[in-house]
């Protein structure tokens, strides 16, 4: 995966600000673990085999009203069919 391409459109979408920062992320690399099945058009692997490969999990804030632009630039921009992502609501004390 280009984790950059990814990353800068989520950051023009306007993901990883805080205060006086911008383009701030945090990632991890890891491996990653799928299987196709049925009507599936994997990028990487062949329907009903078992694939592992490495992979970045990208992490970033946003601010709640740039959400959905976010996440469809995240989904236009990434090479996968299927994208995993979790939004997590932060709350500031």
């Amino acid at each position: 995966m280009d984790a950059e391409k990814v990353k800068s459109a989520m950051f023009a979408a306007g993901a990883g600000e805080h205060e006086n920062y911008t383009q701030c992320s945090w990632q991890t690399e890891g491996k990653g673990q799928f299987m196709p099945i049925h009507d599936a058009k994997p990028v990487i692997g062949k329907i009903d085999q078992i694939e592992i490969v490495p992979e970045v999990k990208v992490e970033m804030m946003c601010h709640k009203d740039k959400i959905k632009n976010v996440v469809t630039s995240m989904k236009n921009s990434h090479p996968y069919e299927s994208v995993a992502y979790t939004v997590i609501r932060m709350e500031e004390i």
